[in-house]
């Protein structure tokens, strides 16, 4: 019987032939916990007093870098002995890594028919090159720690294709906001989304990891799309281990099919209070107190470039305070020597390294009691990023960046060379 991308890769990690909504008990190939949800785990985890399986264990603080308070500083500090007494190699100091779901991928974690978990929502981003990736809680973390293997109900599977030339502009941001537009924040509820189509074969892996980051913002278990050869010369450099395409056969079973043309895909930005609050760019207008461009949705260094290009020679408006954040050390070190964070600077925008800090709401860059902003992130939920009457706008960086210059959110080609 004709398997989906889910269904394959979880065959092989149960060692059995199922289908969706068996429940089985799988391999992991790797756990990340953050700074935010690793705490509980490691008291879980001491709790079972077994030996720790640290090679398959990534330790990322990224929430609250550089800390903000006393309390964060102990949950950085609780993250640190952790890493050091149970000598795990791959623990990213603040400094040498990032945001967690990029820097997993580019650290080479990440490969085509892994299984891979993460105590945050977002380990969905994975699927861009061909993994199962979700997100799990810190209990459950704790028992991947010690057995290696956690359950999963197989998802059903539902196709997502997108056709045709993408306008100059739309990005893989507009495209996750389509279909989270179409479907709904619970459309894909537990469902395996696969996406693919001509689109999608055009764009480049950055792109494709923000569809796959937002898949959970359909409510989705994973997001994944088929690997390809653009997902061999990304990883070359970089992947650990060996790894195999898995795809889809051509006669899966899928329980919804939804097909776009990429020709008529707009730049979107989603309007509080949800994801899928979907309009046109063009037809939103409202003024903004700021603008933010980073997180693993939209910190990658062709995030940045898109944003410089249309910055370069220009000026963030004075009412706006734009905050730029690549999202790893990597990217930073190549936005510096691209010129990129000189473009920003004299845009009168404000640079920092990598950090989670705004995204949640946390720190460097908390909007006030009626402030407004958009952003490149993945949720505009009330007081997602701040104060509860705040509001987040969520959008591409093209649309940052020109909404920035105007002091309203504008589709880019209002600004655009």
């Amino acid at each position: 019987m004709s398997k989906t991308i889910a269904e394959k890769v979880l065959s092989a990690k149960s060692g059995k032939d199922v289908r969706a909504g068996e429940i089985v008990e799988a391999k992991v190939d790797y756990i990340m916990v953050n700074d935010i949800t690793a705490p509980a785990a490691f008291d879980e985890f001491e709790g079972l007093c077994a030996p720790i399986l640290r090679d398959k264990v990534v330790l990322i603080p990224d929430h609250y870098v550089p800390n903000k308070d006393v309390a964060s500083a102990k949950q950085a500090k609780k993250m640190r002995d952790f890493a050091k007494k149970h000598r795990i190699k791959s623990y990213f100091e603040v400094g040498r890594g990032g945001v967690c779901h990029q820097l997993m991928i580019e650290q080479g974690f990440v490969a085509p028919g892994r299984l891979i978990v993460g105590a945050d929502s977002h380990t969905c981003s994975y699927g861009a090159l061909g993994a199962f990736a979700t997100g799990i809680g810190s209990t459950e973390a704790a028992t991947v720690f010690a057995r290696g293997v956690l359950w999963f109900k197989v998802p059903e599977s539902m196709k997502f294709n997108v056709s045709g030339r993408l306008g100059k502009w739309v990005s893989g941001k507009d495209i996750a906001l389509t279909m989270i537009g179409d479907v709904g924040v619970e459309g894909a509820r537990y469902a395996s989304m696969e996406v693919g189509g001509s689109s999608i074969s055009s764009l480049p892996i950055s792109d494709r990891i923000t569809i796959s980051n937002m898949g959970v913002e359909a409510g989705a278990k994973a997001c994944i799309i088929p690997p390809d050869n653009k997902v061999d010369d990304y990883l070359r450099p970089r992947v650990r281990g060996k790894y195999k395409h898995v795809l889809a056969d051509a006669d899966a079973t899928y329980s919804d099919f939804r097909e776009y043309d990429g020709r008529e895909i707009v730049p979107l930005v989603a309007k509080p209070f949800l994801p899928s609050n979907v309009a046109p760019a063009s037809e939103v207008g409202v003024d903004i107190d700021q603008a933010y461009l980073g997180s693993c949705t939209n910190g990658r260094i062709e995030d940045l470039r898109i944003a410089a290009k249309i910055l370069r020679g220009r000026k963030v408006k004075s009412s706006v305070r734009m905050i730029v954040v690549p999202a790893t050390k990597e990217v930073f070190d190549l936005a510096v020597k691209e010129g990129l964070v000189k473009i920003f600077s004299d845009a009168g925008a404000f640079v920092s390294g990598p950090t989670c800090g705004a995204c949640l709401g946390g720190h460097m860059g908390v909007l006030a009691p009626g402030e407004r902003c958009v952003s490149s992130t993945n949720r505009n939920f009330v007081g997602r990023m701040g104060a509860k009457d705040s509001e987040v706008y969520l959008a591409s960086p093209a649309v940052v960046a020109a909404s920035a210059v105007k002091g309203r959110i504008v589709d880019p080609s209002e600004v655009s060379r």
